[in-house]
């Protein structure tokens, strides 16, 4: 007999940053899937006894291109697909080598600064994420973005 934690679909990823050339101020890579068409942060199911953060490290580099250190774990996320539970496991990870080339699962990313990233997203359980950033990550003076 099956339990619910044996039918939960593990996934991990990455609120992918860099600091924006000159100014300095937090971008976050968003990715385009265009199976599903929509703007994503980087993440992907675990493979079979996987470590979530080898897992979400192993999804930034696979969509993005982008070799990255990871930073705070942030709130993981639970919702259905299809009628199953999938749980995904978020860091806040900082981009430090690397560069895009277009795949069959991700078409395009883009960069953009943290309100204009968060404005973007498709879903909004993963705005939730760019507001769970750390403080640093934040425009100067910005609280949470309600927008």
């Amino acid at each position: 007999m099956s339990t619910p934690e044996d039918t939960t679909v593990r996934a991990a990823g990455c609120v992918l940053w860099r600091r924006a050339p000159g100014a300095g101020e937090p971008q976050l890579c968003l990715v385009h899937r265009p199976k599903y068409d929509d703007w994503s942060h980087p993440k992907g199911k675990l493979l079979r006894g996987e470590d979530p953060l080898a897992g979400a490290l192993r999804e930034v580099a696979e969509e993005t291109g982008y070799a990255a250190s990871p930073g705070v774990e942030l709130p993981t996320v639970r919702y259905l697909v299809d009628g199953r539970p999938k749980e995904v496991r978020y860091w806040a990870a900082e981009a430090v080598s690397g560069g895009f080339t277009p795949n069959a699962e991700v078409d395009r990313i883009l960069w953009l600064p943290v309100p204009a990233a968060r404005a973007r997203l498709t879903q909004p359980r993963d705005r939730a994420l760019v507001d769970a950033l750390p403080a640093e990550l934040r425009p100067q003076g910005d609280a949470p973005y309600d927008g």
